[in-house]
């Protein structure tokens, strides 16, 4: 089985939430931030817009004990670009694309623990490929904010920003302060 990657991903092993949740898994679902949450039976995942929400989570899960890197290496946790894939050294989660329903002309970008062999991919309640990140992505490199983006305001946890290339407002969901 497999977990929907979408924006930048938290993707946690379940065995690491069983025991930094004290086996209490409806703590952990009552914990994530967003509606971004899928699960399969051996890994979680928690979408965001913004480095800045996805170190903020990661601290939380930090504090109940759980471990992002040891010496480089991901242990209970690793982040995964929707774009550039995993991004640190990590022995224990594969990613890669899966054509959703089949479809060749739609991949979904998707996450596995290392050595399952399934295609079949979860995601949050309510995701469907048309109204998804995956179909509408705009990714703006660190850096080229200001070249291609103007920041209007944030309302309802969302940064608002003008596309000065297409002149439209685009949105950046977030989950802590701006």
């Amino acid at each position: 089985m497999a977990v929907l990657i979408e924006g930048i991903s938290v993707v946690m092993q379940i065995s690491a939430l069983y025991e930094a949740f004290g086996g209490d898994l409806e703590a952990f679902k009552e914990d994530v931030p967003n509606m971004t949450l899928c699960m399969d039976s051996d890994l979680a995942r928690v979408g965001f817009m913004s480095p800045i929400d996805v170190e903020s989570y990661i601290r939380g899960l930090e504090q109940r004990g759980m471990v992002y890197l040891d010496e480089g290496m991901a242990r209970d946790i690793i982040v995964i670009d929707q774009h550039q894939g995993i991004l640190a050294r990590c022995d224990w989660v594969e990613f890669g694309h899966i054509d959703w329903q089949g479809d060749a002309k739609k991949p979904v970008a998707a996450a596995r623990l290392l050595g399952t062999d399934e295609h079949q991919i979860f995601t949050p309640d309510d995701w469907s490929y048309e109204q998804s990140l995956t179909r509408s992505f705009v990714f703006v490199p660190a850096g080229q904010e200001d070249k291609s983006l103007r920041f209007l305001r944030h309302e309802d946890n969302l940064d608002v920003y003008l596309n000065l290339v297409t002149g439209k407002e685009v949105y950046s969901g977030r989950t802590g302060e701006r």
